[in-house]
């Protein structure tokens, strides 16, 4: 066990322990949710950031081969306030120290992880270098030289590299036979997604975000663009694309592909001051004026402002009136900022799937 430093690109520095040397640099985030640990870390959407969790054992259940939401551990590093090395679960067949290490990813523990929030609560998500085997000052020089998000199209990084079928439903759950034929545009899509759609009646084909876009079958009944890592508006080529094509097909944008969609509509988007990650954040639904608890996993936001006024702002974050939910019915698109399939999280969203894969039904009357 060897003294470590996260350092912060704006100087502050914090101090924990490691496993040995190690060094890992990105965006700092941290995510509130208590539980979920694999699936975040397998989440692709934290390409390139460290990431904190404030709950504050970690590891306990351990980890396993089912709770897997990409073929990798995405996140750059993780870091916690007390590290379980001996899970207590039935269903772990890992450690999560074991499971890091396997994946080369750091983790650093003993760290003051509510200081760390409050810090990045009151400046934001910074860049920053989790590192032992340096001082103090080293890990502030390095630090110095770490990136954020801002700028970066890493969806290519870890989107699939060829066209593949996904038929997988979610565990121990019965899947009903498909009724439409779904084309995921895939930036770094979670598992959950792909399984929720196929428990909803969806038949899946998986495609290549960027690779895949000129080869797109002409027969699918809907597309849904998925989450990813990285600045929306530097993944221009999904944008013009998705302009291009407004109308062909039912249109499902989920986190990241959520504000790409609002970008093709002719909104912008900005970044938000420290995020929201978590599975506890309330959005409400503007026209059942339903409340859904939801899991959220994003550094950006589309500007409601921004939108034509064709564009309908469907649902609003109640924690800072952020758009959570668009549609723009004339071209049979709509886009949802949170992560509907849970993983981890509540399950008030799940219907997000079934009301979607009758949306392309209708769609097909329609074409008729």
């Amino acid at each position: 066990m060897e003294k470590a430093y996260l350092a912060l690109a704006d100087g502050r520095v914090f101090e924990g322990f490691m496993h040995g040397p190690g060094e890992a640099s990105g965006e700092v985030v941290f995510n509130t949710s208590m539980f979920g640990y694999q699936e975040m870390l397998t989440d692709p959407s934290y390409r390139g950031q460290i990431l904190v969790l404030t709950t504050p054992h970690v590891g306990v259940v351990g980890t396993n081969p089912e709770d897997w939401e990409s073929r990798h551990v995405w996140a750059a590093a993780l870091v916690v306030a007390d590290l379980v090395a001996e899970p207590s679960s039935w269903r772990s067949r890992a450690s999560l120290p074991e499971f890091l290490a396997q994946a080369g990813v750091p983790v650093g523990f003993g760290f003051d992880t509510r200081a760390l929030v409050l810090h990045l609560r009151q400046h934001g998500s910074l860049p920053g270098v989790l590192v032992a085997g340096v001082d103090a000052p080293q890990a502030q020089a390095l630090a110095r030289k770490a990136r954020s998000t801002d700028g970066l199209d890493l969806t290519e990084e870890v989107s699939t590299g060829e066209i593949q079928r996904f038929s997988e439903g979610p565990w121990r759950r019965r899947v009903p036979p498909g009724q439409v034929r779904v084309g995921v545009l895939d930036f770094g899509v979670k598992a959950s997604i792909l399984r929720e759609l196929v428990a909803a009646g969806a038949e899946v084909l998986v495609i290549p975000g960027k690779r895949g876009l000129d080869d797109i079958p002409e027969d699918l009944d809907g597309l849904v663009v998925s989450n990813g890592p990285g600045d929306p508006a530097a993944v221009a080529h999904a944008v013009r694309w998705l302009e291009k094509n407004l109308g062909r097909l039912p249109i499902l944008g989920i986190c990241l592909g959520h504000q790409l969609l609002g970008l093709a509509l002719g909104g912008r988007t900005y970044k938000l001051k420290f995020g929201h990650h978590g599975a506890n954040h309330p959005v409400r639904d503007e026209r059942t004026r339903a409340v859904w608890i939801t899991s959220q996993n994003h550094n950006y936001a589309v500007a409601a402002e921004s939108l034509p006024s064709e564009v309908q702002v469907t649902m609003v974050n109640l924690t800072d009136g952020s758009v959570e939910g668009l549609l723009a019915h004339e071209v049979w698109a709509e886009g949802i900022q949170f992560h509907p399939e849970a993983g981890p999280g509540p399950h008030d969203a799940l219907g997000v799937f079934g009301q979607f894969v009758q949306r392309c039904l209708a769609f097909r009357e329609h074409k008729r």
